[in-house]
C-alpha cells in the first residue's frame, strides 16, 4: 500500500501529474479535498488516512462534538477524527459505526470509500455514491466521471463491499 496526498489540489501538484503515467494498482483510493470553511488546510488533514493496512476517504461532514476524544487523530478536522474511531473499532464494523455517528448527529453526511488492496467498502449515507462495472473492475465514485451509461447510484444508507469483482450491497441496521 503506498499513498500520496498533498494539501495543494491534485491539479495543481506538478510532482503529482509527472509520476502519475508510471503508477500502476488494482485498488485505488482517490479524494479531492473541499476544506470546510475553518478547518486547517494541511495535509494531515487530506484524505486519504491510513493505518496501515487500509486507505480510508471521507465524503461529507459530521459535528465533531458527536465523535469520541478517544479517537486519536492525525488532524483535527471531522474527517480525521472519523477515520480515527473507524480504524479504531475495525473496518468489520465500518456500518455499525455509520449508523452510530449518524443518529448521533441528524445532519451528518457519511459517504466513506476504504480499501486495503483486495477489498473495498463503502457506505453511503446523506450524499450520492454510484458504480460503475467495467470489464476491468468496478469503479466506485460519488458521482458519475462521464456519461457511460452503465453508471448505477448506490441507495442512500448502504454498505457497499467490492471483492474479487461483486458488488454487495447491505442497506444500514436501524435505518428507515
Amino acid at each position: 500500500m503506498r499513498r500520496w496526498r498533498s494539501a495543494a489540489p491534485l491539479w495543481g501538484d506538478v510532482s503529482f501529474a509527472s509520476i502519475a503515467p508510471a503508477l500502476t494498482s488494482s485498488c485505488v483510493v482517490a479524494a479531492v479535498r473541499s476544506a470546510t470553511v475553518g478547518m486547517p488546510i494541511e495535509a494531515g488533514a487530506t484524505a486519504p488516512f491510513t493505518d496501515g493496512t487500509w486507505l480510508l476517504s471521507h465524503n461529507g461532514v459530521v459535528d465533531r462534538a458527536v465523535l469520541p476524544a478517544s479517537a486519536v487523530a492525525e488532524s483535527t478536522v471531522d474527517s480525521a477524527v472519523l477515520a480515527a474511531l473507524i480504524f479504531q473499532r475495525g473496518l468489520d464494523e465500518l456500518g455499525q459505526v455509520v449508523v452510530e455517528v449518524g443518529a448521533a448527529d441528524p445532519n451528518a453526511r457519511l459517504n466513506i470509500l476504504a480499501a486495503n488492496g483486495s477489498r473495498l467498502l463503502a457506505t453511503t449515507w446523506g450524499d450520492t455514491l454510484s458504480v460503475l462495472r467495467r470489464d476491468d473492475g468496478v469503479v466506485l465514485a460519488s458521482e458519475p466521471y462521464d456519461d457511460h451509461p452503465d453508471w448505477r447510484d448506490i441507495p442512500d444508507r448502504h454498505l457497499v463491499e467490492v471483492a474479487d469483482g461483486r458488488v454487495s450491497l447491505t442497506p444500514l441496521k436501524g435505518t428507515l
